[in-house]
């Protein structure tokens, strides 16, 4: 293993890298996108118990869709990937580098024969600093916020994430998001101030948030529509200082 790519361990057989959930969701690991997983998101964004949830993914969900998703999350991990292999080279000996973005995203659930099947996704980016009410706001300190170097202390980042249906009320996303903090947003992207929002209703990815130590600052409407429908968001927040 490069000590560039650390945490992440490296499966023997195939060189992807890859952060593996703890007990009792050992059987769980969070890896880059790989060709072949449009079709299985495709089937996913057009469950409605996870479509309904989210904002971005156009319903129906179709194969151009998927494709251009994929590109576009494959790209940003490959990108990370390269910087952090290119690091090894400049920084043998470290300090660590800090990032971006994960480059492993995707949830897959590891069968008995060793197979796997992409269950969700989880992935960390500057924020939209949805709980400023005002447009034009919004839009200046979202630009500021984007141009901040990769480890900077004071970034806003906001996570964003959706399981398979067939594996909610398992706590899988929970401990997901708590190793995902813990070991990759904190130590290599340098995360300090996290938020996530959540329409108002998914009491589930609420309380996701909370078991992890995000504060829920109460209901936000800044005149977002869904899909044509009028949402009001909930705000949590997390910043480093309350755990210390």
């Amino acid at each position: 293993m490069t000590r560039q790519l650390h945490p992440l361990e490296i499966n023997p057989k195939t060189g992807e890298p890859f952060l593996r959930l703890p007990a009792p969701h050992q059987n769980i690991i969070l890896t880059p996108p790989r060709e072949g997983d449009q079709s299985i998101n495709m089937h996913h964004m057009n469950d409605p118990a996870i479509h309904k949830w989210l904002e971005g993914p156009p319903v129906p969900y179709l194969p151009e869709h998927a494709d251009s998703w994929f590109q576009f999350v494959k790209g940003q991990s490959d990108a990370t990937l390269g910087y952090l292999r290119k690091s090894e080279e400049n920084f043998p000996d470290g300090p660590l580098q800090f990032v971006d973005a994960c480059p492993v995203r995707y949830l897959r659930e590891v069968k008995e024969n060793g197979t796997d099947v992409l269950i969700g996704d989880l992935c960390l980016r500057r924020s939209p600093m949805e709980e400023v009410l005002d447009e034009v706001e919004r839009k200046r300190l979202e630009e500021e916020n984007a141009k901040k170097q990769a480890g900077d202390p004071t970034i806003q980042y906001a996570v964003g994430d959706w399981l398979a249906a067939s594996h909610h009320g398992r706590s899988i996303m929970t401990a997901a998001v708590g190793l995902f903090m813990s070991a990759w947003a904190i130590p290599r992207m340098g995360a300090r101030h996290v938020v996530a929002y959540t329409f108002a209703e998914n009491i589930g990815s609420i309380r996701v948030f909370e078991k992890n130590g995000f504060v829920n600052k109460g209901l936000l409407d800044n005149g977002k529509m869904v899909r044509g429908e009028k949402k009001t968001l909930t705000h949590l927040e997390w910043k480093h200082d309350q755990d210390a």
